[in-house]
């Protein structure tokens, strides 16, 4: 008997049918068969060999609220803090924008209030290519507490680590840096992005950090053509 068919667990709910157990069996057995995977897939990523070290320390200009109105200067290798990993996300608001990216803006509304949990574990920092005082403006305007902003205008920071393209457009990537025997190496970026997506799927390069398409996964309408925007009034 196929494995969808066996009892799996004893639990059920008020007035299911055996044709809906059936079916959430074989959903089940899927659901269990994606966690290998995902698992599988952090393997592989934890195994990749070292990346390369970073071109030059990058300069920044510090824009978030935590530190609001200083205007700080900080290099990149000051950046990891006393941890070794850095997570780097690349915020899709450059100078030539007239606002900033509604998408982008929904992920790190969320990821201000984990932010404090992720920083026990790892630096975590949000760059953006706009003046400091723009970015400032925004984080002020959606309430990002939490978040280290900076600005890497005057950089290569954003080209180099792919957070805009060669024409300019900004591009939102994930990624991660370590700090190894006093060097500063990349580890991978969210390059899922650069490869062709499946008929009617965006490229999901960031979807694992963004919770709002998980949600939507879970219903029957699913995503939908539907997208963030910066206010619903």
């Amino acid at each position: 008997m196929p494995d969808t068919a066996q009892t799996l667990h004893n639990v059920r709910f008020p007035n299911e049918s055996p044709e809906y157990r059936d079916a959430r069996n074989e959903l089940l057995v899927a659901e269990r068969a994606l966690r290998r995977q995902i698992e599988a897939v952090a393997g592989l990523r934890r195994a990749l060999p070292a990346g390369g070290e970073i071109p030059e320390d990058y300069v920044f200009e510090e824009a978030g609220l935590r530190n609001a109105g200083s205007g700080r200067i900080v290099r990149f290798s000051e950046l990891f803090g006393d941890k070794d990993t850095l997570i780097a996300y690349s915020f899709m608001y450059g100078p030539e924008m007239a606002q900033a990216c509604p998408s982008c803006t929904s992920i790190l509304d969320g990821l201000n209030g984990q932010a404090p949990h992720v920083e026990q574990r790892a630096s975590f920092v949000v760059i953006a290519k706009s003046p400091a005082e723009r970015i400032r403006a925004h984080a002020r305007a959606r309430g990002w507490n939490n978040l280290r902003l900076f600005s890497s205008a005057g950089t290569r920071y954003n080209r180099d680590y792919r957070g805009e393209n060669e024409e300019g457009a900004q591009r939102p990537a994930l990624n991660i840096f370590s700090r190894r025997d006093g060097k500063l190496r990349h580890g991978t970026c969210s390059e899922l992005m650069f490869i062709a997506s499946e008929a009617g799927q965006d490229p999901r390069h960031v979807d694992l950090i963004w919770p709002l398409w998980n949600l939507f996964d879970a219903t029957p309408e699913g995503r939908g053509n539907w997208h963030p925007k910066l206010n619903y009034s």
